[in-house]
């Protein structure tokens, strides 16, 4: 990005996602942590710390007690227990897909995935990065989510649901201590926390590597499968093992002083397996790489101005998606994907087989500022506005296919690779993308117990214009044991660059014509507690999703162009309950159910579990041992219109952790995923004649690994 565009970034006024409150009353608000606990109190749903039985929206707060007690390794097995959301997974990579109530589409960018209040969205396919990798949970201090629509604050892809990932601070990290996890499929941890003061500054860092090979669960037909019949070849590595090998660094650090707060951090992915492929090939030597840095510094200040206080934040985000070696789309020997309408071959055999490496590069600039005025009787007025600018910087592409830009000429098995890079017929033109933006927000105290927080936001885009996205929501403290809130929200989806800009493939093209998906939501929710020891919530939920941008084929042609063509309904109820049966005894639980309907086909909607239900239990025994049993029952899958296949198999997952604090410094566990080595599967696609991958895609089995902690 050249110098003149980074300049504004230094002066722009914009909205600082790191939204803690710093006036007396949310401070008072604060010190009731010790009381209630930590968990108790969330501010994604308004940028204000309060109790999230009075948060105006549908939210869970997940802390790092809680992510230990169940053994997780990995955020989305944390994410798991949320009701209405659902981990599934893409065939490349097998990355997850954040489901939240039936809302299902490819690489999932219809969530906002938030570190300490900062989007980390990356423009090619607008989700996390194909080469995600998972994200390691020592550095976690707790996770905030809303289920539901938060564009009003968050802006795009805050659609379906928003997850906010904060990281532990220096004041809770103090002193060092270090770990080692080790088990099934050669898997691997260690990390190192260490937290302190020096000189005035507090300063905390976490350091993580992991090492796995995924799991050795087979595939048995793959997409080369139906070619070598076609074809004649017998080039498939199917049936073979899922390529989920990994080897990841993650480091977070923060250093603060006064009213300055300054946090980096990194996720370096090498040998990274592509899941099944991205043709849905199997390929276990296909590797890919990704570098991704953060950094953030924020100033607060609630002194300038009487009953204000004042938040500012300038952010850089940089990110990576790298080949390792060459990538073999299609084996060696393989005649690849070139037939004729008949189904014919139209080359002969790739010696070195299809290949192709395509590589992107970007950066992500944000810089803003937010202020909260409590001035006005029964008023807290939150407004701000902000700038982003983001670019893909660099597209680098070669491959032994398509079209030779030196001579024009078809790229023929058995030439060397062609670099197209910086020409007309590499994969994706590279671009950026503007946004400013501006919102505000009133949560006015009607009365004693009716509380309405009002909101709306405007963003005005680059490429596709501008959107306004409004919230309401009525909170009404209906006893003095139940909560009844009414919710009502709008958001949008930004079309990603490969949905706009994607060029040169033989199969689905892009559309710079695109306009953002949205979504309107109606929610009512109750939080009733009727003990300090028994908590039950109850939400149900209606939205309708339009203008949803799917591959549309185009006429006498072979291709798929992005279109907006698609609309879904969907409605349905969470219900969650919290029991401390005794002192040692602490019970959880959550049932969800939704039906969704694709009003274009007038059909169910696909993918995503009408019914799910997750149970855990906490047990505090003896001599400082501590057991957590847990369970995660997927039900009722649909398959998309067309696909022949019976419904997806419902599944059940349980786990146990057992932990013994051997010593105050030392700390073992054995943590066992999958105990009764169920056989679980995810959808995997529909395909043309035939789906590729027929008996879908199948999780991990038992593992069990050992953990072990010490602190200095």
């Amino acid at each position: 990005m050249k110098f003149s565009k980074t300049l504004p970034l230094l002066f722009c006024c914009g909205f600082a996602l790191d939204n803690h409150a710093n006036d007396e009353e949310n401070q008072s608000d604060l010190e009731m942590f010790g009381i209630y606990g930590e968990e108790d109190f969330i501010s994604i749903a308004t940028g204000i710390a309060q109790p999230i039985a009075k948060a105006p929206a549908v939210a869970s707060v997940i802390t790092d007690d809680d992510i230990r007690n169940i053994g997780a390794i990995d955020l989305d097995e944390v994410l798991e227990t949320v009701p209405g959301l659902h981990v599934s997974r893409d065939f490349a990579g097998y990355n997850p897909l954040y489901t939240f109530r039936g809302i299902s589409a490819d690489l999932n960018p219809q969530v906002l995935v938030l570190i300490n209040g900062i989007p980390i969205t990356n423009l090619f396919h607008g989700d996390r990065n194909l080469v995600w990798g998972g994200m390691p949970v020592e550095a976690i201090s707790r996770l905030e989510i809303i289920r539901g629509p938060g564009s009003a604050l968050y802006g795009a892809d805050a659609f379906a649901g928003v997850i906010n990932i904060v990281t532990k601070s220096p004041s809770e990290l103090q002193g060092v201590s270090v770990g080692g996890r080790a088990g099934s499929y050669n898997s691997k941890d260690l990390w190192l926390t260490a937290g302190g003061s020096v000189g005035g500054f507090e300063m905390s860092a976490v350091l993580e590597f992991h090492k796995t090979d995924g799991q050795d669960e087979k595939v048995d037909f793959d997409a080369q499968s139906l070619l070598d019949l076609i074809a004649g070849t017998t080039v498939s590595n199917a049936p073979g093992q899922v390529n989920l090998s990994r080897e990841n660094i993650d480091a977070r650090f923060e250093i603060r002083k006064g009213n300055i707060k300054f946090r980096g951090g990194a996720q370096i992915r090498n040998d990274f397996g592509d899941g099944v492929g991205a043709a849905q090939v199997l390929n276990e030597s296909n590797k890919f790489e990704s570098n991704r840095y953060n950094f953030d510094i924020t100033y607060q200040n609630s002194s300038w101005f009487e009953n204000t206080s004042m938040d500012f934040q300038v952010s850089y985000f940089e990110t990576t998606q790298e080949v390792d070696g060459n990538y073999e789309i299609f084996p060696q020997g393989s005649t690849g994907p070139f037939l004729n309408p008949f189904g014919v071959p139209i080359f002969p055999p790739f010696p070195e087989g299809v290949i192709g490496n395509p590589e992107v590069f970007e950066s992500h600039y944000r810089a803003g500022f937010t202020a909260k005025y409590s001035g006005l009787n029964k008023h807290e007025i939150s407004f701000g506005a902000g700038y982003y600018y983001g670019e893909i910087d660099k597209v680098t592409e070669e491959k032994n296919f398509g079209i030779n830009p030196n001579t024009l000429l078809p790229i023929l098995p058995g030439d060397p690779l062609v670099d197209v890079s910086d020409t007309s017929f590499v994969f994706l033109t590279e671009d950026d993308r503007e946004n400013y933006y501006a919102y505000l927000q009133d949560v006015w105290q009607l009365a004693n117990d009716w509380e309405l927080t009002a909101g709306v936001r405007f963003d005005d885009y680059s490429d596709f214009g501008n959107t306004t996205n409004p919230r309401l929501a009525l909170v009404w403290s209906t006893t003095y044991k139940l909560t009844t809130k009414l919710l009502y929200g709008e958001a949008f989806r930004a079309p990603s660059f490969a949905q706009t800009r994607a060029i040169n493939n033989p199969v689905v093209l892009g559309n710079i014509d695109l306009e953002p998906e949205e979504i309107k939501s109606y929610e009512i929710a109750f939080d009733y507690r009727p003990n300090y020891d028994l908590t039950f919530n109850l939400n149900m939920f209606y939205y309708d999703w339009s203008d949803i941008i799917q591959f549309v084929p185009d006429p006498g042609g072979s291709t798929r162009t992005a279109q907006n063509a698609g609309e879904q309904t969907g409605y349905g109820l969470e219900f969650e309950a919290a029991w401390s049966a005794t002192d040692n005894l602490q019970l959880t639980g959550n049932f969800s159910w939704q039906k969704s309907t694709d009003e274009t086909m007038d059909t169910d909607a696909a993918n995503s579990p009408e019914k799910q239900l997750y149970l855990r239990a906490d047990w505090s025994l003896p001599e400082e041992w501590k057991i957590n049993m847990q369970a995660n029952w997927v039900m009722d899958r649909n398959r998309v219109v067309g696909d022949l296949r019976p419904d997806i198999d419902d599944y059940v997952l349980v786990d146990l952790t057992v932990r013994k604090n051997i010593s105050k410094n030392l700390e073992v566990a054995v943590i066992a995923r999958n105990l009764f080595d169920e056989d679980a599967r995810e959808p995997s696609p529909n395909g043309s004649p035939v789906p590729f991958i027929p008996n879908d895609l199948p999780l991990a089995g038992r593992s069990v690994l050992g953990e072990i902690r010490f602190s200095f």
